[in-house]
């Protein structure tokens, strides 16, 4: 399959992303040989401030030079310019609250083509910048489709643009560090609740190694015990 190109507005957003972060911002970035060229892959990230997606699109989307498509709240996509924006950018609307089957079988469609889809699994922003217990949805997303997950952690964001605060801290130190890819099974045999509950924790484990033990939040030391209940959401 041929590597589709990375169009327009996503490569002046990114422009215009980095500039900003040098601006007001101290960002450092990490593993960018880990980035996979081309092939399916399912990006997770950490998720504790407005800044997160803001970093992906500056400094990942372009070094990796490919489209990337993301899950994000079907609201903000109504949002005057900010919406079209993201719209753009290739983020796809899902229903919070609720399992989104169109837009679960959307996603999958996006690996299934070979492209990268960007899921940040805690579902929302932490509001101490801590890991919270994921959904599920990611690891169902990943077993059906197979496709290689490429983790990416994000520490000191929360400091920069906390949850609950209209404008970012300025001149705060942030780090975008991506992992190596891996692939994730539910284990055969035991309670299928159970398998997707530790396949949960598994996947989690690949953030938290890379974040500051006051940043793993739930996945910390023991990270079974993490893994979100709840009914699998995408």
């Amino acid at each position: 399959m041929a590597r589709s190109k990375l169009a327009r507005f996503p490569r002046f957003s990114g422009a215009v992303l980095r500039i900003a972060a040098a601006l007001f911002a101290r960002v450092k970035v990490e593993g960018l040989e880990n980035l996979p060229e081309s092939g399916p892959a399912l990006v997770i990230c950490n998720h504790c401030s407005n800044a997160d997606g803001m970093l992906l699109m500056g400094f990942i989307v372009p070094t990796m030079g490919r489209p990337m498509r993301w899950l994000g709240k079907e609201e903000a996509l109504r949002w005057p310019v900010f919406g079209w924006g993201m719209r753009q950018n290739g983020v796809m609307g899902v229903r919070r609250g609720a399992g989104d089957l169109e837009a679960f079988k959307l996603a999958k469609g996006v690996l299934d083509d070979g492209n990268v889809l960007t899921i940040f699994p805690e579902g929302t922003r932490s509001p101490t910048g801590a890991l919270q217990a994921a959904k599920e949805g990611a690891t169902v997303l990943a077993v059906r489709s197979g496709a290689p997950i490429l983790p990416i952690a994000i520490t000191g964001s929360h400091k920069f643009w906390p949850k609950g605060k209209l404008l970012p801290r300025l001149r705060r130190r942030m780090t975008v560090r991506v992992g190596e890819t891996f692939t994730v099974s539910m284990p055969k045999g035991a309670d299928r609740r159970e398998s997707l509950r530790l396949a949960t924790a598994e996947l989690m484990s690949h953030i938290a190694a890379m974040l500051p033990p006051e940043q793993q939040g739930v996945y910390g030391e023991t990270p079974e015990a993490g893994a979100g209940s709840s009914a699998p959401q995408v």
